[in-house]
């Protein structure tokens, strides 16, 4: 089996805006990860592909501590803490 981020099983990820996508592709080559990024305005954004490489569900943009549980999650998801990277 394919490793994610590899040619063979690269990476997928879902944003709704192109500044979101140029982000994404940015983490993928500083890690060296391939990665398909679509833009999807209308559709929720889903980066767990990079979360997995991250180890855990991590996000790239790191915090020194937990925010609150109903605190916006600092992933950039537009989800509450709790129900996105908190789990």
């Amino acid at each position: 089996m394919s490793k994610l981020g590899s040619h063979k099983k690269p990476a997928r990820v879902r944003v709704q805006t192109e500044e979101r996508a140029m982000e994404m592709m940015a983490l993928c080559n500083q890690k060296g990860w391939q990665v398909i990024v679509g833009i999807e305005p209308d559709k929720e954004e889903n980066i767990d592909d990079i979360k997995k490489l991250q180890g855990g569900g991590k996000s790239s943009f790191a915090f020194a501590s937990a925010p609150a549980r109903n605190a916006p999650c600092p992933c950039g998801s537009g989800k509450q803490y709790k129900r996105c990277c908190g789990n």
